[in-house]
């Protein structure tokens, strides 16, 4: 083992731990994590990662006990649940669309930070001061507790002395804040942000979602519409029909189609490609081999070692593309076949 490997095998930082556990992590998984946690934590945490160097499989079990140990002291509390789905729902989902849903399932709960104060939340404070110097007090006051500690401290230190006490004052007096000063607070920022950062948008549509449309559609349209687009925009048809297809529609395959799949399949690449999945996600293809033959594979995923999430992408790629062959042929039917079968 090497020296750095050695030097890191045992972590006794709480952050080194975190540092360890993010990167043990799904690129999704971590992103939505890391989305959710204050600029100071999140400096601290990118330091972290970055200083480690090789982390040995020591520092890796250490990092999950102490995660564990953490879990199984603190549990997981109900109080801001409502919000911790929202954000769930919202890196899913969109905006939009998470809204919705959230209206449905928690129609009684408070609505979701506004878009000019999450944009607050993440502005420097000499970029904040200059926004709010000209506001009542109890305008300020608003904000300040709506943002991370350290940031409202400093915000509040690059105001006029006389302010600050007034602004300090009306902090500790809030109580029950009243929607028309949240209104007043978000119209000004909307007003004084848009000025800087432009009118902010919601994302919606793009290459997935009409994707998902055409793949929820009759077999026909998909022919209908393919051909236009590429006529139109080469590079959109292109990314479309990436998208068209994914690994994970072989999932619904049953056993003798996978069967003649995987007959067509090299042996590498299918190794490279099932090393992406979760055992679970794996079975469908076993069940279409022998019992011998899954063992072969599964001892051949395992002494593969680790593989660049690109290698992993080209190899289901190959996957998918000789899955369409056969589906063109008649060989497969992928998806429910309507209007290709009787």
């Amino acid at each position: 083992m090497s020296e750095a490997m050695e030097a890191t095998s045992v972590q006794t930082s709480g952050a080194d731990q975190a540092a360890v556990m993010v990167m043990l992590l799904s690129e999704a998984d971590a992103t939505g994590l890391i989305g959710r946690l204050s600029q100071e934590e999140l400096r601290t945490l990118g330091a972290r990662m970055l200083e480690l160097g090789e982390i040995g499989p020591d520092a890796i079990v250490d990092a999950i006990a102490a995660f564990a140990s953490h879990a199984g002291q603190q549990g997981i509390p109900a109080w801001s649940r409502v919000e911790d789905v929202r954000q769930l729902m919202t890196g899913a989902l969109g905006d939009l669309r998470a809204g919705s849903l959230m209206r449905q399932v928690a129609p009684d709960a408070l609505p979701p930070p506004t878009p000019a104060l999450e944009i607050a939340r993440w502005l420097e404070p000499d970029v904040l001061v200059p926004l709010i110097a000209e506001e009542p007090p109890q305008v300020i006051a608003v904000l300040l507790v709506q943002l991370d500690a350290g940031l409202a401290a400093k915000v509040l230190a690059g105001l006029p002395d006389a302010l600050q006490v007034a602004v300090v004052h009306r902090i500790a007096r809030l109580g029950n804040v009243p929607a028309p000063a949240i209104q007043l607070l978000e119209e000004t920022l909307s007003v004084r942000l848009e000025r800087i950062h432009g009118v902010p948008a919601h994302r919606m549509g793009g290459v997935r979602d009409a994707a998902g449309i055409i793949n929820s559609a009759a077999r026909s349209l998909e022919r209908l519409v393919m051909p236009g687009i590429t006529k139109v925009d080469k590079q959109l048809a292109k990314d479309l029909e990436n998208e068209l297809f994914r690994f994970e529609h072989l999932f619904g395959l049953d056993a003798k189609m996978m069967g003649t799949l995987l007959r067509e399949v090299e042996s590498e690449v299918l190794i490279d490609a099932l090393k992406g999945l979760e055992e679970g996600q794996r079975d469908v293809f076993f069940a279409a081999m022998s019992s011998r033959a899954a063992d072969g594979v599964r001892d051949e995923i395992e002494e593969r070692g680790r593989l660049k999430k690109a290698d992993v992408e080209e190899a289901q790629k190959k996957i998918i593309a000789t899955a369409k062959r056969l589906a063109a042929d008649g060989t497969i039917i992928l998806g429910d076949g309507e209007e290709d079968y009787v």
